[in-house]
């Protein structure tokens, strides 16, 4: 079962709250500050953009400029309307994303089960700044919707809020495949443009945000004043390695080799980052600080927030395969391309684990590597190709005892393929307080060194 860790000090601009382990009640979130502004819709958006705070949801896009971008693509469809220029269009719709598709990442069902009314009130506050007059949440987790639907009853919220539930897969939560199953059709990706901002639920200018990017609005509503500190410190999920899968918030730029020790896997060979998305770094990126822009400077990205460690004896040709193996069950089978060079990648690296590979294989996946990102309708096959990529610029040492011959770790048996060979469980959250409810049993992290 994964495991929640608290910071050291528990600020009150934390995401975790002051029970983790038990569903949060609307008299609870109100007595913490909860459902209350220190500023307005305008004020509100200037803090977000001067806070630098991104997405959380993977793409790490600036919030303040996609709130902005659907607010001006409202307000443009309104002198549309006005015009009578054409018909369709709308009032813009906001939709708070808790489809959980990474399968390293527990954050968002936790968030959903555990503390409902901040995302909400997040929501609602997404709502006034881009002037949407309806909301839904999306989720994939019944027990989050259950927790989610009476967090409505109990604080109902100032628009209409609908959840809106669906399968959980890799794609379902690409934001065209969020609107797509909102609008009553499959949960699979569209291609753009449009996109969402511009067109989206009921063909209305559409605001589709990362559970957790909601409650860090949510905390810069009720505390501005320390909006930098929200912006920069982030939910992660750390699995693999020698330790317990565990949840814990830190500040941008701890180094991950010190969340590697906190983890229990002092000795890590490396990586694979951002759920399925940063590919995989060697030994010495975990030297890196856990920040947006270094990471990306390095060729790797903190996407979801998923970090699974390789231990010392693992082999990282097991994990990649293991990793695009995945995608490759997980992918929607709407481009041709997908489809095909997913599987080719997935075929290569298997070769490889089994000891079956030549020259040519690893020549197909260097150009697979280049080729294929971009040419899809989502991130699949970008992930799958950029996975393939990172295993042969991060461990190049390791590659030429996979030609021709089983290396020793990969001997003991190629990685069952599917989505649930790197699933990581969400941490237990209880439905309601009770006097019988322990409270975390983890030991805090350390002090981490970090922007604070």
């Amino acid at each position: 079962m994964t495991a929640i860790r608290l910071p050291t000090a528990q600020p009150p601009d934390s995401v975790f709250g002051a029970r983790p382990d038990v569903t949060e009640s609307a008299g609870a979130y109100r007595a913490g500050g909860g459902y209350r502004s220190a500023v307005g819709p305008d004020e509100l958006l200037h803090h977000l953009d001067a806070s630098g705070l991104r997405g959380r949801g993977g793409a790490g896009f600036p919030v303040a400029v996609k709130l902005r971008a659907v607010r001006e693509a409202g307000m443009r469809e309104g002198a549309v309307r006005e015009g009578a220029v054409r018909e369709g269009g709308g009032v813009p719709v906001v939709v708070a994303n808790g489809e959980e598709g990474e399968p390293g990442s527990v954050k968002d069902r936790w968030l959903l089960r555990a503390r409902p009314h901040l995302v909400l009130d997040g929501l609602a506050h997404a709502a006034a700044m881009t002037g949407a007059a309806r909301g839904y949440v999306y989720l994939s987790d019944a027990e989050a919707g259950a927790r989610v639907r009476r967090a409505l009853a109990e604080h109902p919220p100032p628009l209409p809020i609908e959840v809106v539930e669906t399968d959980r897969t890799y794609v379902a939560g690409e934001e065209s495949a969020v609107v797509r199953r909102i609008d009553g059709g499959p949960a699979l990706p569209t291609a753009k443009p449009p996109r969402p901002f511009e067109r989206g639920v009921g063909g209305a200018p559409t605001l589709v945000s990362n559970v957790e990017t909601l409650a860090r609005i949510a905390l810069t509503a009720a505390r501005p004043g320390l909006r930098l500190r929200i912006a920069r410190s982030t939910l992660v999920t750390l699995s693999g390695g020698s330790g317990t899968p565990l949840l814990t918030e830190i500040p941008y730029g701890v180094p991950l080799r010190t969340l590697a020790a906190a983890h229990g896997t002092p000795d890590a060979a490396g990586a694979l980052m951002g759920g399925l998305f940063g590919g995989l770094v060697g030994a010495r990126g975990l030297d890196l600080p856990l920040e947006p822009g270094a990471l990306a400077a390095a060729g790797t990205a903190l996407g979801c927030g998923a970090i699974r460690l390789l231990a010392a004896g693992a082999c990282p040709v097991t994990v990649a395969t293991a990793a695009v193996g995945h995608l490759a069950a997980e992918s929607a089978r709407q481009c041709g391309v997908c489809v095909t060079g997913t599987a080719a990648v997935h075929d290569a690296l298997r070769a490889l684990a089994a000891g079956t590979a030549g020259p040519q294989t690893l020549a197909n996946l260097t150009r697979w590597s280049r080729a294929l990102p971009g040419r899809g309708a989502c991130g699949l096959l970008d992930a799958a190709a950029g996975t393939a990529g990172s295993l042969l610029r991060a461990f190049p040492e390791r590659i030429p005892f996979h030609l021709g011959a089983a290396c020793p770790a990969c001997a003991a048996g190629l990685p069952a393929d599917g989505p649930g060979r790197l699933a990581v469980a969400v941490p237990e959250v209880a439905d309601a307080p009770s006097a019988h409810i322990a409270p975390p049993a983890l030991p805090p992290l350390p002090a981490l060194k970090g922007t604070p």
